[in-house]
């Protein structure tokens, strides 16, 4: 793909960012079909006089993996792959599946375990605070979007904000706003979410909100927390569909009571559901709440990245939390599922109505 907007994308991760400088070495991987960003992304971090180090993986090297690793495979994330991470300055990871069902027959309990090997590592990463995850359109994509790949790269863009004169500068403003929104939240107790099938409360009381605004995913538009982890009651329905691990889930119902999910259903994907909630103890109990505010996303096209960022949604996450946030939830796990609150949907903090049917009264996210 040849576009200045892939130009943009790449100063707005190396400057806006990961704020790249003078000799920090950044690992820029992704995906062979990447390959245009990722160039572009290697030479503005040469630009800007940092080192670039790409890693850059070939389509089937996952299936390979499951198909082929032994038990010990398992059990250690290899030193090599370590001590380079360990000695990186900041992370650039770019998604671009040629084929987001390749991992459809492989047995979750192994991606479970994989998962557990490196969390470490992911862990490490967070905490360095100077990551950027984002996507690169391909088919798979688009097919998946029940998009041709021209309309889907328009999609990627405008969500992107790439379509901006100065993209740097609208990420900047919408963290002003979103800002407002975090200051109301933390002030609060509770919070209730009702909608279809939903009527949800937790908690929380001193907990810190953050700002989602471009400086680890892209795109990006939400604010987030991790809830008192014994504090969420009620019942909540997904009605987004997600794909995770090569399968589609759909339809996902979960009953909390002092926090831990006592009943769970799926109307599709249900058995790949009660494996991600039996992967260990914190498992059943939640790590984030999230709030979307990007109203340039106009759809849910079942990718995380973009649909739990949808201006009028919200989403939970079973499994870890960010320690920023104040959250204590241990687990491997950390699974994104997201309500949709445009059609009839409400959110309360202590008994105020902040938004209804999608919209927000009183902020401007554009």
């Amino acid at each position: 793909m040849r576009d200045e907007r892939l130009k943009k994308l790449a100063r707005v991760l190396v400057e806006y960012s990961v704020r790249a400088g003078e000799g920090e070495q950044v690992v820029v991987s992704g995906g062979a079909a990447a390959e245009s960003l990722i160039k572009e992304v290697y030479a503005r971090l040469l630009d800007v006089d940092a080192i670039p180090i790409p890693q850059v993986s070939l389509p089937g090297m996952q299936e390979l993996f499951f198909g082929h690793a032994k038990e010990h495979h398992y059990e250690e994330t290899p030193p090599v792959v370590r001590s380079m991470y360990e000695g990186a300055d900041a992370f650039i990871s770019i998604m671009s599946p040629q084929n987001t069902r390749a991992l459809a027959s492989v047995d979750p309990q192994k991606q479970q375990a994989l998962g557990k090997r490196d969390k470490a590592l992911r862990d490490m990463i967070v905490s360095r605070d100077r990551w950027a995850l984002t996507l690169f359109p391909t088919e798979a994509l688009a097919q998946e979007s029940e998009m041709s790949l021209d309309d889907y790269e328009e999609f990627v863009f405008e969500a992107m904000a790439l379509n901006e004169d100065d993209p740097v500068r609208y990420w900047r403003e919408k963290a002003k706003e979103q800002q407002r929104l975090v200051e109301r939240l933390e002030e609060a107790d509770e919070v209730c979410i009702t909608g279809l099938e939903t009527d949800l409360t937790l908690s929380v009381k001193d907990r810190k909100f953050l700002n989602g605004d471009g400086s680890h995913n892209m795109p990006c538009g939400e604010i987030f927390t991790g809830p008192v982890e014994d504090s969420a009651n009620g019942e909540v329905y997904f009605g987004i569909p997600v794909a995770v691990g090569g399968r589609e889930v759909s339809g996902v119902r979960l009953r909390f009571e002092e926090g831990r999910v006592v009943g769970s259903s799926a109307e599709k994907g249900e058995e790949y559901l009660s494996t991600m909630l039996d992967a260990d103890d914190g498992a059943r109990y939640l790590g984030e709440l999230g709030i979307g505010t990007n109203y340039g996303i106009p759809r849910a096209t079942k990718n995380i990245l973009f649909d739990e960022k949808l201006g009028g949604t919200v989403h939970l996450a079973v499994g870890r939390s960010y320690e920023k946030t104040g959250g204590k939830n241990e687990s491997s796990v950390h699974w994104d599922l997201i309500c949709d609150l445009r059609e009839g949907g409400e959110l309360y903090a202590d008994g105020e109505l902040l938004q209804k049917d999608g919209k927000f009264s009183g902020y401007d996210f554009g």
